[in-house]
């Protein structure tokens, strides 16, 4: 790549063993309407054909990074080191954006330079990229560090688009061994990193956070990862309000009750996904006794994930035709 582009934005992509995924990925980068980029994609430590599906593009935007494994954290932490643009977007390797996305968030940054992290409505789709008429379409404007902590608006790490000022303002060099590295995201956690890194900057920074209605990221389920431990899925979460809690001891302690609630039902609709009725209703149970706002807040969607926990102790036939025509009925729905 020549020495004289300096692109306006740049992607960056973790890379895990994602050769089924990443070509689609990277399509969907280069397609973008907005011409001023650059990709750094991190391959860290694959042992599968990722590296050679992003070598097949030959194209002179992107770059590519290899290094130890060392988990999304510490991927995009090196792809953030080795950006060059203004802007900085974050692109799981195994989820697709729409054509407009970059310019559309592009757009949304130069409006007002207090706005930090833009980021965008997502759709779901299954693992073989069919959707499956269900997203995030959540609070846009006038978000609040209690919204981050208690519903986490942003949704997935595929949505945002921050600017590199702000990811300064958080970062922290750190030692690992013998090698010191600035760290944005917590390079310690496996699990909850985003939640960790979105409350920080409502914490610590100035900047606003604002989204933009219309669904530009669609993010792939992963059904294998849903049947992940969700007790250590909940203590993971649990590590990473203790990171942030002396930025802010007072305002964790009024809020910690009620954001245990949601990422409660949270671990129920992933216990529902996953067809864990058991673990589902014992989720919800535990997420009413945590805080009842859970409910009054929001009625609808915690009753629907009550109503949802039950079902699910249906046949599986019976269970996906019952579902299909829930999402008929309400194809923007939000996901619990």
């Amino acid at each position: 790549m020549s020495g004289q582009f300096n692109p306006l934005i740049s992607v960056v992509i973790p890379c895990y063993n994602v050769g089924r995924y990443i070509h689609g990925c990277l399509e969907s980068v280069l397609a973008q309407t907005f011409r001023s980029f650059e990709v750094v994609c991190v391959n860290d430590g694959s042992s599968d054909n990722t590296l050679q599906e992003i070598e097949a593009f030959n194209d002179e935007r992107i770059r590519v990074i290899t290094q130890k494994n060392r988990g999304l954290s510490g991927a995009r932490n090196t792809g953030i080191n080795a950006s060059r643009g203004i802007f900085v977007a974050l692109l799981d390797a195994d989820d697709l954006w729409h054509p407009a996305k970059l310019e559309s968030h592009f757009k949304h940054l130069q409006t007002d330079s207090k706005i930090g992290i833009s980021f965008s409505a997502s759709e779901f789709m299954d693992e073989s990229g069919a959707p499956l008429g269900i997203g995030q379409h959540p609070k846009l404007k006038d978000i609040t560090a209690k919204d981050i902590f208690c519903r986490n608006p942003i949704g997935n790490g595929s949505a945002p688009v921050m600017r590199k000022s702000l990811l300064t303002c958080v970062a922290r060099v750190k030692r690992f061994g013998n090698e010191t590295r600035t760290e944005y995201f917590d390079e310690t956690m496996r699990q909850s990193e985003d939640v960790e890194f979105w409350l920080r900057v409502a914490l610590k920074t100035n900047y606003r956070i604002e989204g933009i209605a219309q669904a530009l990221t669609y993010y792939r389920i992963n059904m294998s990862g849903l049947s992940a431990n969700l007790d250590d899925q909940y203590k993971s979460w649990l590590y990473s309000v203790e990171q942030n809690e002396k930025l802010d001891p007072q305002f964790v302690k009024k809020w910690f009750p009620l954001a245990s609630a949601y990422q409660k039902r949270y671990l129920a609709r992933r216990a529902v996904q996953a067809r864990n009725p058991a673990a589902a209703l014992r989720l919800v149970k535990e997420a009413l006794m945590q805080d009842i706002r859970v409910l009054t807040e929001e009625p609808k969607r915690t009753l629907v994930t009550m109503v949802c926990s039950v079902l699910c102790m249906l046949p599986s036939a019976l269970y996906q035709k019952i579902e299909a025509t829930g999402m008929k009925l309400q194809s923007r729905s939000v996901a619990c």
